[in-house]
Order: C-alpha cells, then sequence, then structure tokens
C-alpha cells in the first residue's frame, strides 16, 4: 500500500503547476506512518521540503499537490495539518485488497522485486576454530542469517559466508594443547600453559589422535622450559613448547596434530550451525588466502599503487593517509605477513569475485576493523563504504536471577549446543534477536523455556497454532472455507479488532523494507509481537466459525491472512511456526 501512495504521490509532483522544475529527490518523496491514527494512516513532509527552495508557503505548495493527486479508490481522504503536513487516511477498500494480495501470494507477500545489484556478501560468526560454538557467538549466527533473509526478502542478491581463522599463532597454541593432553593420557606432562585451551573437548580430540610412537618429552626439556604466568611470561612459555612440539614430533608430524585438532573443531562448528538452522554458501579458508597467492596478489596491488613502504625491516601500509589512526604492517621484519594483510587479501578478494557490498558481522570489540579494512579497500580502488561492519554486543545468561559465567580459555562456557538443548532452537534464534545488535543483551534462559504469554517467541507461535486449531475445528464439523468468497465480503468485518488486524497485517511489507534498510531484525520481532497480539485480542472477542456464511469466510480470511504473514515472519527470523501447541 506504501508503494501504491508513493505512485500516487508522485504523479502529483509531477503534475503540480508549482512544482514544475523542481528537483525531487531520485528515492522519491518521503510517506511514512502516522504516529497517530487520528491523523490518517500514512503522512508526508514533502511540501515543507520543496518550500523553501521554490518561494512558496509550505501550505500552500501542499494544497497545490493535494489538489494535483489523481483519484484513487485506495484514498479515503487527504488532509493537510500543521505547518504543511499531508495526510492519508485509506479506504477500507484498500485494506482489503491487501488482505486478498496477502492470500494470493503467500510466502511472497511482502518480498520485494527481484534486483541485480548490490551484490551483498554478509560475513558472521567467523570464530576461530579452536573450541566450541559459545552463546556469544549464537547472537552472530541468528542475527547475520537474519539479516541475510532480510536481504533476500527485501530483493537482494545475498550469499552467506563462514571465514574460517585457520592460520597462524591460534591454530598451533590449539595443536600444543592437544599434543600436551595426548602426553598426559601416557603418563608424561609439563604444566599445561596459561595461554593454552583448556576445555574438556581438548582431552576429547587428544584422546582420538594416534599418540604411539611419539618420543619422549625429556627431562632436559622440562628443564629448560621459562618459568609461566604469573611468575613468568605466559606468551614465551607457549613459545618454547611450540619449537618443542617441532622438535620433537617434526614439522609435519605437528602439522597433522594441529590439522585433526582443526578439523575436528570446525566440523563441530559446521554441525553446530546447521542444527541451528544457519547455512552458508561458503566456508572461506584464511590457510587458502596464502597458498594460493592472493595475499602477494593483494600487496602487490599496494606496491603498485605506491601505498606501501618500508621501515625497520617490516613493510607497511599508508593506512593514516585513509582516515586510519596509524599506519599498519602487513609484512612484519621475519618476512611472515600479519593479520591485517590476510584481512585486506580477504576483502579484496571479496570484491574480485563481483560483491558490491561486503557486510561483516563482528564482536563488539572490533571498533577499529573498520577504518583500517576500509583503508585498504580505497587504496586498492574500491570505495571504503564498500565495506559495512555491524558489531554484535555481549550476552549474559541468567538462570533464576543469577549471572552465568564464561570464558573460552578455562573452558568454563555454556556452548550454544548447550544453550539449544535447554530452550530450544526457536526460542534461542528469537531471543537473541529482540534486542538491537549493538544493545548488551540479558538472555533469561527460564523466560525463553516458559510457555506461557510472557515469553514473546511462544506468545507468537502460539498466534499461529490458534489459527490452525480454528480451521480444524472447521473440517471437524464439516465446514469448508470458501476462500474467494470470504475475500469477496471482506467488506462485513467492520468491528474494531478486525479493523486493527487488518491494518496490522498489512504493514508487513513496510516492516520487512524497514528491517533490511536499518540492518535490524529487531523491529520484525516486534512487528510480530503486535500483530500476535491484535490476533489474540480478536480471537478472544469473537467467534470466527459463525452462522452466517459471508461473515464466516471473511472472519477465515482475515486470520488466515494473519497467520501466512506470522509465519512468512517467523521464517525470516529461523523461527518454527507450529500448527499445535
Amino acid at each position: 500500500m506504501k508503494q501504491d501512495l508513493e505512485q500516487l504521490l508522485a504523479q502529483a509532483l509531477a503534475r503540480a503547476p508549482a512544482l514544475r522544475g523542481a528537483e525531487v529527490s531520485s528515492a522519491g518523496p518521503a510517506l511514512e506512518r502516522t504516529r497517530d491514527p487520528r491523523h490518517g494512516d500514512f503522512t508526508t513532509n514533502v511540501a515543507m521540503q520543496l518550500a523553501k527552495p521554490l518561494g512558496l508557503k509550505p501550505r500552500e505548495l501542499a494544497e497545490a499537490i493535494v489538489a494535483a493527486l489523481p483519484e484513487s479508490e485506495l484514498v479515503a481522504s487527504v488532509e493537510i495539518a500543521g505547518p504543511g503536513f499531508i495526510n492519508f487516511r485509506l479506504a477500507r477498500e484498500a485494506l482489503h485488497r491487501e488482505i486478498a494480495r496477502v492470500l494470493e501470494q503467500r510466502a511472497s507477500y511482502g518480498r520485494g522485486p527481484a534486483r541485480e545489484r548490490p551484490r551483498i556478501l554478509v560475513e558472521f560468526v567467523s570464530a576461530n576454530p579452536t573450541g566450541p560454538l559459545h552463546v556469544g557467538h549464537g547472537r552472530h549466527a541468528a542475527y547475520g542469517a537474519s539479516l541475510a533473509n532480510l536481504f533476500e526478502a527485501a530483493g537482494y542478491p545475498v550469499d552467506r559466508e563462514y571465514y574460517v581463522n585457520d592460520a597462524g599463532r591460534q591454530m598451533d597454541i590449539l595443536g600444543v594443547s592437544v599434543w600436551l593432553r595426548a602426553l598426559e593420557r601416557r603418563g608424561e606432562s609439563v604444566p599445561f600453559p596459561q595461554a593454552g585451551y583448556r576445555g574438556e573437548y581438548i582431552r576429547d580430540i587428544a584422546a582420538a589422535v594416534d599418540a604411539s610412537g611419539w618420543p619422549p618429552l625429556g627431562d632436559d626439556l622440562k628443564s629448560t622450559l621459562p618459568p609461566d604466568a604469573p611468575e613468568g611470561d605466559k606468551e614465551a612459555y607457549i613459545g618454547a613448547l611450540l619449537e618443542a612440539a617441532e622438535r620433537h614430533l617434526g614439522a609435519e608430524r605437528f602439522g597433522a596434530v594441529r590439522r585433526y585438532a582443526l578439523e575436528s573443531i570446525l566440523d563441530d562448528i559446521k554441525d553446530d550451525l546447521a542444527e541451528f538452522g544457519v547455512v552458508y554458501d561458503r566456508w572461506y579458508s584464511e590457510q587458502s588466502l596464502a597458498d594460493d597467492g592472493r595475499i602477494g596478489q593483494a600487496l602487490a596491488e599496494l606496491e603498485k599503487r605506491r601505498m606501501l613502504y618500508k621501515k625497520d625491516g617490516a613493510t607497511w601500509f599508508r593506512a593514516t593517509d585513509y582516515g586510519d589512526e596509524k599506519d599498519r604492517v602487513v609484512v612484519r621484519e621475519n618476512g611472515k605477513t600479519t593479520y591485517f594483510a590476510s584481512d585486506i587479501a580477504y576483502h579484496y578478494d571479496k570484491r574480485q569475485r563481483g560483491y558490491d557490498h561486503l557486510l561483516d558481522v563482528l564482536g563488539a570489540d572490533h571498533h577499529g576493523y573498520v577504518s583500517r579494512v576500509g583503508a585498504g579497500l580505497e587504496a586498492m580502488g574500491f570505495a571504503s563504504d564498500d565495506l559495512e561492519v555491524r558489531l554484535v554486543q555481549f550476552v549474559t545468561l541468567y538462570r533464576g536471577g543469577e549471572k552465568l559465567s564464561m570464558s573460552t580459555r578455562s573452558g568454563e562456557f555454556v556452548t550454544l549446543r548447550q544453550l539449544r538443548e535447554e530452550v530450544g532452537n526457536d526460542a534461542a534464534r528469537f531471543f537473541y534477536v529482540m534486542r538491537s545488535n549493538d544493545q548488551h543483551l540479558d538472555f533469561d534462559l527460564e523466560l525463553a523455556k516458559s510457555r506461557s504469554n510472557e515469553n514473546p517467541v511462544y506468545y507468537i507461535q502460539y498466534a499461529y497454532a490458534r489459527v490452525a486449531s480454528v480451521f480444524r475445528q472447521a473440517r471437524e464439523r464439516g465446514i469448508a472455507w470458501n476462500r474467494e468468497l470470504g475475500v469477496a465480503r471482506l467488506g462485513h468485518l467492520r468491528e474494531p479488532h478486525e479493523e486493527a488486524l487488518m491494518r496490522t497485517v498489512t504493514r508487513y511489507p513496510e516492516i520487512i523494507e524497514l528491517a533490511a534498510a536499518n540492518r535490524a531484525p529487531h523491529h520484525l520481532v516486534h512487528y510480530l509481537r503486535d500483530l500476535a497480539n491484535d490476533f489474540h485480542t480478536y480471537y478472544n472477542a469473537h467467534t470466527f466459525i459463525v452462522d452466517d456464511e459471508a461473515t464466516r469466510n471473511a472472519r477465515l480470511a482475515l486470520i488466515a491472512a494473519a497467520q501466512q504473514v506470522i509465519a512468512s515472519g517467523l521464517a525470516i527470523l529461523g523461527v518454527s511456526a507450529p500448527e499445535a501447541m
């Protein structure tokens, strides 16, 4: 309906004599829902925007625009309010037509027209494969997946990607952690490093590693290790253990342990996310950037553009030329490339693969990432705003009012799998996106498990199930729903609860557009709660299966439309719509 009104307004702007020669935004006139229904359904301030450059009074210009509006059966009335707002009140027929669209288009209702550009790549979660996903990663997964679904619903071509951090020091530390636990199983041990990975999953992986034939550590190693934290330096200690692992096992054998640990954890992550309803188009290996020469290609492009220089034996990128706070090292003195070099090579490759807009979902501690990688893209000839980063704040779990803690290194954390097993996928997916991604999230486990109206996901799913139960009752009584008759008789529905539900149902396309544009799945969450509330209120006040055939079919048509929109909205959030509860 909003698009229909926008077209009418655009025609008026083109026809109004007072506006000849005026420049209207290429995006079209701004039209939005009124905050107070007493002022109509939609309002625009276009007259106030254009009045000053035309040297006209806003109300006079508003009158000229209204006079030029084409007649339409969708508009009941148009009023000018305040300094020059133009308010539109929809005709009942507009609501009826939109309900008919819902029933005709079904799951396609509310989806935007297919567009070829921009091609969007959403990269999300991308947790280091050094342990199981924890509840914080779960919020990234739910947010990123819902956001990608919203882009698709809005008509954009979108892919989903997980960047596997399978190169560098953290993988070495993972390999050492597994090696030491495997040695413990043989009765040999050294003090386990503070910087190591301590979870039980490390012991499980170590148990699966074939340790037969490994050479003993020897007392010489144990006596020459530097002290670990807190008395010593934990980085020096873990570094000495890394050297020892390669020396005792050989680079090839230690690499095999490292690789086995990586693959075990990555397989678990993939299974966990798939069970959570989060599916990727591509799992992209960081190591492949070096193996396939893409880091070298990116650095060569920067070198060609004179964006690199040598200093203190290292190679630096001129990041300050593009607004970063300092220049960045891309190749260390020892000849090894940095994480930053991998980051810019990865994003360079994204653009080379034909993606126009790169949206990364990252943790709240990645504030500096945007300017850094954006500078790299700009230096290679792309626009810095090709990269968009959405930061996700932390999750705090509560059980019975008690705050739960988690720590990835110590292993004392609640995994995503444990959360899903306790509250279910639906509650987890829904609760994760109830608040804006840039706000901290307090996750109430007891509320998420409750079967009550206070639990928002239960409340919404119950609305869907209630509609299903109405249609089951009709079938059991031998009453068939005539959809065509119901649509034709929507004019019989004049109760305030019926009009309220119609208006809420027909807002759905606008919510999809709004949530996608603002990267805000929580807008859809709030809308679905409003829709469920309007339905439950209607359900409690009226009987649907009445004797009058026209009224019965019209009411069934209305609640079927509400049910369809609930199902479509829940699907975008990755939440099921059960037929019975």
